[in-house]
């Protein structure tokens, strides 16, 4: 059966960051052997209208911005064209993502790794580190470069600085092309040399500066050739994800970011690669380690398979109603307004500052940016490791494990402050268990299931523990996980899940799933809402599809799991739950499995 074409169109204009991401992403999806990807550059409603004549595409997505593509407008899209369309969003944060209607588009994809997937209209993908064949060769005197277009809030002035103040000798590299979008006279990128030049006092300090457009690889080539690559924006919190570190991830040298939101998709790395938290010097010496994780998961493999998820998702839905044409002009006459305000022509763009009105979007919204971890007196070593590991977390449990609650409050506070305080024994055993197992194989692979809102999760995180994190609400299910290119059956030494078990339809086959990712000896830790006298057909909370017993671990659910076995001998009895919520009572239970 052919493969039905999916029509994605960007601009003509090379010398933009938008045209160069669509360029990236669009030669990737030629990859796709599910769906036919093509790709059409278009200066305007009449280019558009020829290609879908030519290619009769069951979808469109566009390299949308507002900026780039001018003449796109609700009355193309919503009456002249029938078929789904989705729109790119570059500039996206969290509240513009919720807010996002489809007064331009049915649906939006952001490339946003940190975006919940509270809105329906809203999808997202992981990001595209481009191919390098080159070799990095570390410099004989320390280089610390940068690439960007000369706008304001990049900070070229902050990494001379920096470098100033760390070395007495060193050369700093800023290749800084003209933009054509925002800076087409140059003035813009002129007046950052001069100022970077002007903090210059070390006679030791050299600054390099180029201007010409260079191709990908020839841009590869220049980061690659750097000690460090450093990028200290100014956090200004309602800004999309900066490309610049794709970029830069691409050719495994060493980076140095600032605490912005434009970067929130890497401030995890650690040890960390903040210039707030650690020294040039620092981050060199940690070197490319820190970065591996953004290497394996933001491949060309991965991307395709987000593209064809999302296709596949939108083919699948009644297309939404589309807005009437008053709606339409309604937005148009909102748009005028926003001119007359800002005073700029009714014939010009919207600049992105300003929103853009036609996708039913307001100004943007400040980004929470992940703060640096905090620091604790907890250590897993202080708390004995209480057996069974298959038990009933009573109020014995909580009293064992009150330093590990303690802790979490410390590394979590906000998160646990939202939390009922007699289910945080649930989190704290999660937590302190990981922690021992994880110390115990420190270069394993661990798999969190049901991450969103996890306070066991965000304190192994604020702990510098590193792990894969999935779940619904940011990314994808577990079963679906199981379908993703660099998902490895048998790779993970842990695998842990807190409350989510008695959310699950198909339970079984959550278990089973679980158990084709464990390595031999891998460990899976779960809790989940028990009572043993619970029959179908009896209250349970509406969240949940039902309390679990004895008779469902030992008799379902394990034998679900193939080679694997119960890590020690359970002590599930518990005759007075001891936990109430939503009318029913019941207490929580943990089941903790080995493969053999």
């Amino acid at each position: 059966m052919k493969p039905q074409t999916i029509l994605f169109v960007s601009h003509p204009q090379e010398q933009c960051g938008v045209h160069q991401f669509g360029l990236s992403v669009a030669r990737a999806l030629e990859g796709s052997r599910k769906y036919r990807f093509q790709y059409l550059e278009c200066a305007g409603g009449d280019d558009l209208l020829a290609g879908v004549k030519r290619s009769e595409p069951a979808a469109i997505i566009y390299n949308y911005y507002n900026c780039t593509l001018p003449w796109l407008d609700p009355e193309l899209t919503r009456r002249r064209l029938r078929m789904p369309q989705a729109g790119i969003f570059h500039e996206v944060t969290q509240a513009l993502a919720d807010q996002a209607g489809n007064e331009l588009f049915d649906f939006h994809i952001a490339a946003d790794p940190t975006l919940l997937l509270i809105n329906p209209r809203v999808f997202k993908t992981g990001r595209l580190l481009p191919e390098y064949a080159g070799k990095a060769v570390t410099p004989e005197i320390t280089t610390i470069g940068t690439f960007g277009f000369g706008t304001p809030g990049k900070g070229f002035d902050k990494i001379v600085l920096q470098t100033q103040r760390e070395y007495d000798r060193a050369i700093i590299r800023m290749h800084l092309p003209i933009a054509t979008f925002g800076d087409a006279e140059g003035s813009g990128v002129n007046a950052v040399v001069q100022r970077c030049r002007e903090l210059i006092t070390k006679p030791g300090l050299e600054l390099q500066v180029s201007h010409q457009f260079l191709a990908r690889h020839e841009l590869l080539d220049f980061l690659a050739g750097n000690t460090l690559n450093a990028f200290l924006y100014d956090d200004i919190g309602s800004r999309g994800i900066s490309s610049v570190i794709d970029h830069a991830l691409a050719v495994r040298r060493p980076i140095a970011v600032s605490r912005s939101s434009m970067f929130r998709h890497v401030l995890g790395a650690r040890p960390s690669i903040c210039v707030e938290d650690s020294s040039f010097h620092q981050i060199i010496a940690n070197g490319t380690e820190p970065l591996r994780p953004y290497w394996e998961e933001w491949t060309e493999a991965n991307l395709v398979w987000d593209y064809e998820r999302i296709i596949s998702n939108i083919l699948a839905r009644p297309l939404p109603p589309r807005p009437k044409r008053q709606e339409a002009s309604l937005l148009r006459r909102i748009a005028r307004k926003v001119k007359r305000r800002l005073g700029i022509p009714a014939t010009a763009p919207l600049p992105a500052a300003a929103g853009d009105k036609r996708m039913g979007l307001e100004n943007p919204l400040p980004v929470e940016v992940a703060s640096p971890p905090p620091r604790i007196n907890y250590s897993y070593e202080t708390l004995p490791e209480y057996r069974p590991l298959n038990r009933i977390l009573d109020d014995k449990a909580r009293e064992q494990y009150q330093p590990a609650i303690d802790a979490l409050f410390q590394l979590t506070p906000r998160l646990m402050e939202r939390k009922i305080p007699r289910a945080n024994i649930q989190q704290a055993f999660v937590f302190d268990t990981v922690l021992k197992f994880a110390a115990a194989r420190p270069a394993s692979g661990i798999l969190c299931v049901g991450g969103f809102e996890d306070t066991a999760a965000a304190g192994l995180k604020a702990m510098g523990v590193w792990f894969e994190d999935i779940d619904p609400a940011f990314n994808y299910d577990l079963h679906t996980f199981l379908t993703k290119p660099s998902t490895v059956k048998g790779g993970y030494d842990i695998v842990f899940s807190t409350s989510v078990l008695e959310h699950v339809e198909d339970d079984e086959r959550f278990v089973r799933d679980i158990a084709s990712l464990l390595a031999p000896g891998g460990l899976a830790i779960l809790t989940c809402d028990y009572n043993d006298s619970y029959r179908p057909g009896k209250p349970i909370p509406p969240e949940d599809f039902r309390f679990y017993t004895q008779s469902d671990f030992r008799k379902r659910l394990l034998p679900a799991a193939p080679d694997c076995s119960l890590v020690d001998e359970p002590r599930w009895e518990c005759p007075n739950p001891d936990f109430s919520y939503a009318g029913c009572a019941y207490t929580f239970a943990t089941l903790v499995f080995r493969k053999n």
